[in-house]
């Protein structure tokens, strides 16, 4: 008895996801927990499995379709099972005459969904975009990362050969070409010299703009303090001596994580979420990470960071920080933060102010650790020293709550011991 598989609702607020690509074919067995499909919501892209076991005897949706949470995609029976031409078709969110849909974010172009999960990846198998054609009037295989490296870098896909699935072009063979890139011009030499060029937002970068406008409505304000580092550099130090080998190295990200987790559970008021009337107070730090990747930005989170060693935040950190650059984070990584950091030290930052993460009360920007001069009982001394600026949501925290939970995480990387 042949069974729709539907589109999951993979995280609260999920409406609608696109599909990326389907991993089964038509006529292929699938078994219960297979990967069936890739699909591409507002936050994350991830595999889907199959909840059912048998042939997928029909596919609804095309790759590239964007569908309503609910509606069937597919269905799976039995080999040689009829499928009826009535099958219910998916809903697909259609824009609205201005172009995007009322409540959802119209999905993104293929090269723009592409670049938002890769990072010296290549997906491979998404719907190519217009083909050029090659010298004897074939058409050109590429994925629309490989056409925009293409473009830019003035290589002429039809002179390459693909190594991605059916001769497919991928962003490898773009890379490979070597001599070829190495003289591209530095422009795309498609553009007049002084001609605007027009980015279109992809997905991500809509979501990001939706929460960041959202984030700029909240009366927020902002404190910093300034911390010895002296004592974090010699626990870290420590720390390192004792790494297994292959394991991983802890830094002072990971111990800034678990101290602030330690000092959220301090003071409560700032493990929090404003909720309108409401404001929701967290027993556990579930600490959100910022990453960067190609056009985005990612916050994943460590749940339960108040329990956790250091060692511990650093394994977990480095598995979610490496997935998140992979373009493999499953939506419930996303999920269920309290409260984030921000870490720009890596780039040589040395201050910067944070924007908030609603409906988090608060996110901790940290810049680099730097020598500074510091008077000391009336004595001139050089101390490694990182700046920390907190961005507090005003309905939810007063000025005195944060600043107690700012000096709170400066004694605690000053003196580590006081953690304990």
């Amino acid at each position: 008895m042949s069974s729709q598989v539907t589109l999951p609702r993979l995280g609260q607020g999920m409406e609608s996801g696109v599909i990326v690509k389907w991993l089964k074919s038509e006529g292929e067995q699938v078994e219960k927990g297979d990967p069936l499909y890739e699909l591409d919501t507002e936050k994350v892209t991830q595999e889907v499995e199959a909840d059912s076991s048998g042939v997928l005897l029909r596919i609804l949706a095309n790759e590239g379709d964007e569908i309503e949470v609910g509606k069937a995609i597919a269905v799976i029976g039995e080999a040689g099972e009829e499928v009826s031409e009535e099958e219910e078709t998916p809903d697909r969110v259609e824009p609205d005459e201005g172009g995007a849909e009322i409540g959802v974010e119209k999905p993104a172009e293929g090269p723009e969904r592409e670049d938002e999960r890769e990072e010296g990846r290549e997906a491979g198998t998404d719907a190519p975009s217009e083909p050029e054609q090659r010298a004897n009037g074939g058409r050109v295989k590429a994925s629309p990362l490989a056409r925009r490296i293409a473009k830019e870098r003035g290589v002429d896909l039809a002179q390459l050969r693909g190594t991605g699935p059916e001769g497919r072009i991928v962003a490898e063979d773009v890379e490979r070409a070597g001599v070829s890139l190495q003289r591209a011009p530095a422009a795309p030499p498609s553009a007049a010299p002084g001609e605007v060029e027009v980015v279109k937002l992809n997905q991500m970068r809509k979501t990001i703009a939706r929460r960041m406008t959202e984030a700029w409505e909240a009366p927020a304000f902002q404190i910093s303090m300034s911390a010895d580092m002296t004592a974090s550099i010699r626990l870290r130090e420590a720390l390192l001596e004792r790494v297994e080998e292959g394991g991983v190295r802890p830094t002072y990200s990971d111990i800034l994580t678990k101290v602030v987790a330690l000092a959220l559970m301090r003071h409560r008021d700032m493990n929090a979420h404003f909720a309108g009337d409401e404001v929701h107070l967290f027993p556990t730090a579930n600490i959100g990470i910022a990453v960067a990747i190609p056009h985005g930005l990612v916050v994943p989170v460590i749940p339960s960071c108040e329990t956790r060693s250091i060692p511990e935040i650093a394994a977990a950190r480095a598995d979610i920080v490496g997935r998140t650059r992979e373009g493999k984070l499953r939506a419930e990584d996303l999920e269920n933060g309290t409260f984030t950091i921000s870490n720009l030290g890596m780039y040589g930052v040395e201050r910067f102010t944070a924007v908030l993460n609603p409906p988090q009360a608060g996110i901790l920007a940290v810049g680099a650790i730097e020598e500074h001069p510091v008077v000391v009982d009336g004595d001139l001394e050089i101390q490694p020293r990182m700046d920390l600026t907190l961005t507090v949501d005003h309905r939810s925290v007063d000025g005195a709550t944060a600043s107690e939970f700012l000096r709170t995480v400066k004694s605690f990387l000053e003196e580590p011991g006081l953690a304990l």
